[in-house]
């Protein structure tokens, strides 16, 4: 006999299975994210030459691309032909990719086009699981235990992206391959407990697939996240990129595409994108509050990485090849932080109400940023700890009854679409996080780096000339120097300068010290902006949360 939801043990094996495949999915993202120093060395990969910064930007954006943009589309092909079926093919998927990510036979440019392209596919299979397990659990509980089910999913998933920070840290230092042979023993055995104890619990909906829907909706939001990825780079003596025909044809053309996609939408019988669940108020207060909280977060992780690996611990006499790891391990009170207040809230929300726990969730979140503001470059790492342990706390409080709010509002027919599209609201606002926040860190370093580096470099007897050819370089490139824990002054300077220098000089600009003090300054004026703007995302995410339903909603 099938197991259903009702019975007891049923909605528990739901719940571990689809947790586990949440966290396999999240590691999977930001396990790379803190891995790309091994990575770049272990294909032999210049991370500073110019012509290697799109296959940066691509292992970064790749994979959350490709989730943002299908995600409806598979929690839609779930209603109809059975949650549990594709989620058991997307495990099945992960766990393939996983081996093949880990067997890169190429080098160079070659070696990141292999894991580019794998990860594209593997980001196929994550869809499916982010796109059905939130349904797959709604379908297994009942309502009065729905929010601390959900919360120890949402709460795994985000715990996820920040576990998966310090692993990378700890395998990376072993063999960048080893990152990619962590997910198999799990992909394989989660793929084959998946399809041993997952049943369907749902009615499927026999419907038609909206082929012009899914194309439109595809490449309008591939090609406006693409174009805001891509103005992060330098164009024409421009230290970014948003003057370019190709990035300026890429947000109109992208635009243009999403409104053509809610005519379609409008008018055809069984869109892929149900717009009239955007009349209920919870569900479209909730997504805001979810899509703008995303925002802040990812700019939050690139921001933290950043700051650690790039400028605090070489400034506390730790080596670049060990800051992936150290950052990882910094990085632990705000995963702390979610895993203890994540399933609380979602429990004791079923009882108390989720609007309250989700707005007071993200206003801790802008007391956190607000103290990250007040904060020095190098900072007391005590109260760095405290500050993002609260942050942590904030961002669970609010995902479990957030989530739960969002998958409660609609009917069970319904319930695969709402968690794609509830899915493609935060994978989109973290991709164009980087964007974001990117932008708002070039602009603040392009205003002050170049006087610096030539103050800097000059005070340690470089010759003018070569210290202005130095402070030519974009602020991206030295931006993505520090994001990947990396100093740059060798190579900027070359080996015939450094020998022309005095030991002492030459030794000071190699070292731990001098890179982070030349761009804290410029570095701090960028991350001013970034938390405020956190702050505000956060404040407008509150009152969203708060939004009541109309009575028909209710």
């Amino acid at each position: 006999m099938s197991a259903g939801p009702e019975h007891s043990h049923y909605k528990w094996v739901a719940l571990t299975n689809t947790t586990v495949g949440m966290l396999l999915a999240t590691i999977n993202s930001s396990i790379v994210l803190i891995s790309l120093p091994a990575i770049f060395n272990g294909i032999k990969l210049n991370p500073l030459q110019s012509s290697n910064t799109s296959y940066l930007l691509w292992m970064l954006m790749g994979y959350m691309l490709v989730t943002a943009v299908l995600v409806v589309t598979l929690g839609r092909l779930g209603d109809m032909f059975g949650r549990v079926k594709l989620y058991n093919l997307g495990f099945a998927i992960f766990a393939v990719c996983s081996i093949i990510l880990s067997l890169d036979p190429f080098t160079g440019g070659k070696g990141a086009i292999w894991l580019i392209g794998w990860r594209v596919v593997q980001a196929i299979g994550g869809s499916m699981l982010m796109a059905n397990s939130a349904a797959i659990i709604t379908d297994a509980f009942p309502a009065n235990e729905r929010g601390m089910a959900l919360g120890i999913n949402i709460v795994a998933a985000l715990a996820g992206s920040f576990i998966g920070l310090v692993l990378g840290g700890v395998l990376a230092s072993w063999d960048w391959r080893s990152i990619f042979w962590v997910n198999v023993p799990i992909g394989v055995l989660g793929t084959i407990w998946a399809y041993k104890s997952l049943h369907e619990t749902s009615v499927k909906r026999k419907g038609k697939i909206d082929w012009w829907g899914n194309i439109t909706f595809a490449a309008g939001l591939a090609s406006l996240l693409a174009a805001i990825t891509y103005g992060i780079q330098p164009y024409g003596g421009h230290t970014m990129g948003w003057t370019s025909p190709w990035i300026i044809s890429g947000l109109v053309g992208g635009v243009a595409l999403l409104i053509v996609f809610l005519i379609v939408e409008a008018r055809v019988a069984e869109p892929m994108f149900q717009l009239k669940l955007f009349r209920n108020v919870t569900f479209s207060s909730g997504n805001a509050a979810s899509f703008l909280i995303a925002v802040a977060r990812g700019g939050l992780q690139f921001m933290l990485i950043i700051w650690l690996q790039g400028i605090w611990l070489p400034l506390h006499g730790y080596d670049y090849a060990d800051t992936p790891l150290w950052a990882g391990i910094y990085l632990v009170p705000l995963t702390i932080g979610f895993l203890v207040s994540g399933p609380v809230s979602g429990k004791l929300s079923d009882r108390l109400g989720q609007r309250s726990f989700a707005c007071s969730g993200l206003l801790l979140m802008a007391v956190s940023f607000g103290g990250m503001l007040a904060l020095p470059t190098n900072f007391s790492y005590p109260v760095f700890a405290l500050l993002i342990f609260l942050n942590g706390v904030g961002g669970g409080m609010f995902s479990a009854p957030n989530t739960s709010m969002i998958m409660s509002s609609v009917g069970p027919s319904q319930r695969g679409a709402a968690s794609g599209m509830r899915a493609t609201f935060m994978n989109a606002g973290s991709l164009f996080s980087i964007g974001v926040f990117f932008s708002l860190m070039v602009i603040g370093l392009a205003s002050a780096l170049p006087s610096t580096i030539v103050t800097q470099l000059t005070a340690q007897h470089v010759p003018a000339a070569v210290a202005q050819q130095v402070a030519a370089i974009p602020p991206v490139g030295v931006l993505f120097a520090a994001f990947l824990g990396y100093n740059p002054m060798q190579q900027l300077l070359g080996s015939h300068v450094l020998a022309s220098l005095p030991k002492q000089n030459a030794a000071t600009l190699t070292g731990h010290q001098f890179f982070p003090n030349l761009i804290s300054g410029p570095f701090h004026h960028g991350l001013m902006i970034v938390f405020w703007l956190a702050i505000g995302m956060s404040l407008v995410g509150a009152a969203a949360s708060l939004a009541k339903p109309k009575l028909a909603d209710a």
